[in-house]
């Protein structure tokens, strides 16, 4: 009897330019095609799909995935990153960097959140309304049941304390949301997997150039979302941010960094996950273009 499994493809960071970025949009096609061909049932991508927090450069990726027959709730799950959301330019500019008004950038980062999921909404909620952040999916195969739990972690530009608008947090509202019962009695059983946008390590040395970009990156409250994600049951979480290809491990939880499609668009992670729960992790290299 051949035991039926689940496989996830996972990659990140795209950092598309609009239409015109015509050779990297070539790329996801053909890694798009490679996917398919390899028969996966669910794909995510952990976030910063464009380098311009424009949402008319988000929608490129949508008519891809519309082309690609991907457009689906049940087949893609996106998620956004600091780029997708935060202009840093604008940020930058003379008026909005003099300008202390941090509950105004929260409200814009918020607007644009929403407007992301509306942009995505087929993937996000399906034929439900659209209702930001957290949100969960769970998808029911033959002999197993897979959910995915979402969190932003995409935190607003500020002078001192995210400078480069890269530093990451969750917001405790989103956490609270997760920590319900009903929440994890609804989860109970199933395969459950984490995904968000920000990295839990980055180099992690102790040397002071590192620890000054590991400050730059880092997801502030990393060890929150850990403790809700282990209260759910989570094995794995999926992120992407920091552009390496690599996985490492919290207890018995498994973090898997979906590296950068911007520097490497022939390589994407590949989860196999059993009825009984048991998974396995690898990189998958496919082919570069001639």
């Amino acid at each position: 009897m051949i035991e039926k499994t689940v496989k996830v493809a996972h990659f990140s960071d795209l950092h598309l330019s609009g239409r015109r970025d015509r050779s990297q949009i070539a790329r996801l096609e053909r890694l798009l095609e490679a996917i398919k061909a390899a028969r996966y049932d669910h794909i995510v991508i952990t976030g910063d799909i464009v380098d311009s927090a424009a949402p008319s450069d988000w929608k490129v990726l949508r008519d891809i995935l519309v082309r690609q027959g991907l457009y689906s709730w049940d087949k893609v799950t996106v998620i956004p990153g600091n780029h997708d959301l935060i202009n840093l330019e604008e940020e930058l500019r003379v008026y909005n960097a003099i300008n202390p008004d941090f509950a105004g950038r929260k409200r814009r980062l918020r607007r644009r959140l929403l407007e992301f999921c509306e942009v995505f909404s087929e993937l996000i909620t399906g034929n439900e309304p659209v209702t930001g952040f957290p949100f969960i999916k769970i998808l029911q195969y033959e002999d197993l049941t897979l959910s995915l739990v979402m969190v932003n972690t995409v935190y607003p530009w500020m002078h001192l304390e995210n400078p480069l608008g890269a530093r990451g947090y969750v917001n405790p509202g989103e956490l609270t949301a997760l920590e319900g019962s009903d929440v994890a009695s609804v989860l109970e059983g199933s395969f459950v997997i984490g995904v968000c946008h920000h990295a839990f390590r980055i180099y992690g040395t102790g040397f002071p150039i590192d620890q000054a970009f590991d400050w730059t990156m880092e997801l502030i409250n990393r060890k929150e979302l850990i403790n809700v994600m282990r209260r759910l049951d989570a094995r794995v979480i999926l992120h992407g941010h920091f552009h390496r290809f690599q996985t490492y491990s919290y207890g018995s939880l498994r973090i898997v960094n979906g590296g950068s499609f911007h520097y490497n668009p022939c390589r994407y992670s590949e989860m196999v996950i059993g009825a009984d729960r048991s998974f396995s992790q690898r990189f998958v290299d496919i082919s570069p273009e001639k």
